[in-house]
């Protein structure tokens, strides 16, 4: 048995927790200094924890292998599972060019541009953060809104800003799944708390975005569908993470948000000319004014309605138990780790829901959406394939970022690191959220975020007498305040609507925004910390 250390470099806690970080810092270095791709960070991070396990911890070179095997299993099931499904669910829409007549339907709810950046960047982005994230919700926003008018640098800050508050449920749970299983906290908790803190962000954000699209003027003409469609998404995401299931969190709030907006009566006044002539800078796609039959327009919106409905289902009870009779649960071979007071740490064991994991689920409605939109079999399996070769590399840097993260967690550095943190006391509570918030703007990734810093995170809440719930749910609830300034969001906002090499440009913008939302989340973590705002928390 291999016992973890917390002082393992001269007995001292302050240079273990030194050495410990080298690994982070590394991979911060090369992504944020050299930019170098992430991937290749990833693996050299990896390198680098492996050889502080060994040599500074002395665990076992089996065991540590083993350690970053298993991470590496859980990157690819059920991470990249479900990002790898979901995809493809949307590569068959595009096929098919349904994804043009769901991008048609959406520029016929408004005339007027700041409800659709609404519909399109907020709610219909939300919608594509919960099936896939990974930077598709910008892009696609983005080149929609270019589609409708929109100049290119307008939209592409516009898709930067709007995703933000669903990104912690993105990609179908797929972060904080990742943060319950690296803290080793119930899902269903940390969720919880996450769901009480990113909608009260997702009531500010569209108000931000008409200021950003129109000005003074657009949040004096706007606000109130604006609010409105907020609220809905606040509501139907806290209500969704708390008593629903954290992979439907964003698809009940995209949907409750753009039911909302419809609902509004100011939703469907057309814009004065003067609001389209100063906001639509750009050139309106001719092909937003074609007509699309019925029958096809039902079509283009049935794969989020199955996937819905698929999901829903398998929260009953009933059907909910029958899919965990397929889980599997094993010892994970070459690994027996104990903490520092000596009782097994929950790593030794492997979980594996073969069939109620959200990829799974996700997969079974690909195969109902190519039915239903006249995919051939043999053409979606093309497809599926083409999109594994599209995310080799973001394979491969979730699979190093996650084996990284538990080679630090089971040999005892990022314990070590916790204890370390743990010494700023009550303020760590204000610094929770800007931690997470530092590694989603370094990775692009509040799922690798969640990976790196969520078990650091429970180890200092312990140590400091806080809620561990809080302070890894603040983890992932700051982090998504860093998703709009990560060199990769930015460049894949940049090369979707053509401003390539404008990266700059956009981060100028965008920052101011970043800062101001991560101060209002590190206040509300604060206030959850205390009984101020304590009362919030489940």
């Amino acid at each position: 048995m291999y016992v973890q250390e917390l002082e393992p470099v001269a007995g001292s806690l302050g240079l273990s927790a030194l050495v410990a970080a080298l690994p982070l810092v590394l991979v911060l270095v090369l992504l944020g200094g050299v930019r170098m791709k992430a991937h290749l960070a990833g693996l050299s991070g990896l390198l680098a924890a492996v050889l502080v396990a060994c040599l500074a911890y002395g665990m076992p070179l089996g065991q540590t292998l083993s350690s970053g095997v298993q991470g590496a299993a859980f990157g690819l099931f059920p991470i990249m599972w479900i990002v790898v499904n979901a995809l493809w669910v949307y590569r068959m829409t595009v096929r098919t060019r349904h994804f043009d007549i769901l991008r048609r339907s959406f520029g016929g709810l408004s005339d007027d541009p700041r409800i659709q950046a609404l519909v399109i960047a907020f709610c219909f982005g939300a919608l594509l953060e919960a099936l896939a994230g990974f930077g598709a919700p910008v892009a696609i926003s983005a080149v929609m809104l270019v589609a409708l008018g929109f100049d290119p640098v307008r939209a592409a800050v516009v898709a930067l800003v709007a995703n933000t508050a669903p990104v912690a449920f993105g990609a179908m749970g797929t972060p904080v799944v990742t943060l319950a299983q690296v803290t080793g906290l119930p899902l269903d908790s940390v969720a919880s708390v996450v769901g009480r803190q990113t909608p009260l962000l997702a009531i500010v954000v569209p108000l931000v975005l008409v200021w950003l699209v129109d000005g003074r003027r657009g949040l004096r003409e706007t606000w109130v569908p604006a609010l409105v469609c907020g609220v809905a998404f606040a509501l139907a995401q806290f209500v969704a993470s708390n008593y629903v299931s954290a992979q439907l969190a964003d698809i009940g709030a995209a949907l409750a948000g753009a039911a909302a907006l419809v609902a509004v009566p100011q939703a469907r006044v057309p814009a004065a000319e003067s609001v389209r002539a100063s906001v639509l800078t750009g050139a309106r796609s001719e092909e937003l004014d074609e007509e699309d039959p019925r029958g096809e327009v039902v079509r283009a919106y049935a794969p989020y309605a199955l996937i819905v409905t698929i999901f829903s289902v398998a929260q009953i009870p009933a059907v909910k138990d029958w899919l965990a009779g397929a889980t599997r649960t094993f010892d994970w071979p070459l690994l027996d780790v104990a903490g520092p007071d000596g009782e097994p740490v929950g790593g030794n064991v492997f979980t594996w829901p073969v069939v109620s994991t959200g990829g799974t689920l996700v997969l079974f409605a690909g195969v109902c959406t190519a039915a239903v939109i006249g995919v051939r079999a043999r053409t979606a399996a093309k497809e599926w394939l083409a999109t594994v070769h599209e995310l080799r590399f973001a394979i491969l840097t979730v699979t190093s970022v996650l084996a990284l993260a538990y080679v630090m967690n089971l040999s005892g550095q990022a314990a070590t690191i916790g204890h370390f943190v743990a010494a700023a006391g009550a303020g760590l509570a204000f610094l929770s959220p800007v931690l997470g918030w530092f590694g989603v703007a370094v990775s692009g990734s509040d799922t690798s975020a969640n990976a790196l810093f969520g078990a650091l995170q429970v180890t200092a809440a312990r140590e400091s007498g806080l809620s561990a719930e809080l302070l890894a749910a603040a983890n992932s609830s700051g982090g998504v305040l860093g998703k709009m300034i990560s060199p990769q969001n930015l460049t894949i906002a940049c090369a979707a609507v053509g401003l390539a090499g404008r990266e700059g440009d956009l981060l100028r913008k965008v920052l101011p925004w970043s800062l101001g939302l991560l101060l209002v989340m590190c206040l509300i973590v604060v206030g959850q910390s205390t009984a101020a705002l304590g009362w919030m928390l489940p």
